[in-house]
């Protein structure tokens, strides 16, 4: 299969990149913003051909897509802070939105039909329709920020541009992804930077925190990236799948089980007042995803939870 994948560099595209060169038989481009390989990634140098290109620059994306002649083409690009995305909302909706709109018309203007994934996210349901309850794929669309409803909206035109473009997009909506190289910008990868920190004497063994209270779906990103070729090859045109492990943790969980992963004692400090979680319990009812590809999660929490933190210990001693 030659593949293309928009936001190769970034954290679900190199972990998806790696796991389709680790699978051979492919030839792998990607789309980023600047035609050379961050630090973590420059392994992948030899084995996908980087092009840089803005989205919504249309012209450009079409060029790719003629040259690269993809049969299957993942867009996992975008703008991907939900927090950041309440201070520059105009950000999150142009690169979105408006750049997911660009895309669909390059492969559009190109004349070829590439199987298409859209990776959107289990934030567009926002509250379940019934308190605490899994949320799935007919469950009413409520996003609680820009980023969510930027999301929602791009995997809406997702589903149209199959019924008035012709174009054959297979949708994912992935709740949340945690393992290693994830930004400190999400609460896991968080508490291991701090924890690693703590270890190297970089800082006090000391986590002042926010609200604890969420729980939250989480997955393993390599056990995600995992169900993409599958819904690629089986996935139903215009349909939408949700992918996540089925069961919640709580934050205060996932921070307790990666305190007893350090190697120095760490003392964790919840402030009473910090802002509660937009959306309390996010659960994926995953049964759809199950029944057309056989994909289920493979890798144990604690040890995504341990390679999370060997991350950031390699980071710390760097």
């Amino acid at each position: 299969m030659r593949i293309l994948l928009t936001g190769i560099t970034g954290f679900v595209g190199g972990h998806l990149a790696e796991a389709l060169a680790a699978a051979g038989g492919h030839t792998l481009a990607g789309l980023g913003r600047a035609d050379r390989w961050p630090a973590g990634l420059t392994h992948l140098q030899g084995s996908a051909e980087l092009y840089a290109a803005e989205l919504v620059d249309t012209a450009r994306v079409e060029e790719v897509v003629r040259r690269v002649r993809p049969d299957w083409l993942v867009h996992l690009a975008g703008y991907a802070n939900t927090g950041g995305s309440f201070r520059e909302p105009d950000r999150c909706w142009r690169d979105n939105l408006d750049a997911t709109r660009s895309l669909y018309d390059a492969v559009a203007r190109s004349g070829l039909r590439p199987r298409v994934l859209f990776v959107s996210t289990g934030l567009v349901y926002g509250e379940p329709d019934e308190p605490g309850a899994a949320c799935d794929e007919r469950t009413t669309f409520k996003p609680a920020s820009p980023y969510a409803a930027s999301k929602a909206a791009a995997d809406l035109l997702s589903y149209q541009v199959t019924r008035t473009a012709g174009l054959d997009v297979v949708r994912v909506r992935l709740f949340n992804q945690v393992g290693p190289r994830q930004s400190a910008d999400y609460a896991v990868a968080n508490f291991a930077r701090q924890i690693a920190a703590a270890e190297a004497g970089r800082q006090p063994p000391v986590i002042d925190t926010g609200d604890l209270s969420a729980e939250r779906d989480v997955t393993d990103i390599r056990d995600v990236v995992a169900a993409f070729p599958l819904l690629l090859d089986k996935g139903v045109t215009g349909e939408a799948y949700n992918a996540g492990r089925g069961e919640t943790y709580r934050v205060r969980d996932l921070l307790d089980r990666l305190v007893r992963l350090g190697r120095v004692p760490v003392e964790v400090r919840e402030r009473a007042d910090g802002r509660r979680a937009d959306t309390a319990v996010t659960r994926a009812d995953t049964r759809k995803l199950r029944a057309a590809t056989g994909w289920s999660p493979r890798i144990p929490l604690d040890r995504t939870l341990a390679d999370v933190l060997d991350h950031w210990r390699g980071v710390a001693s760097a």
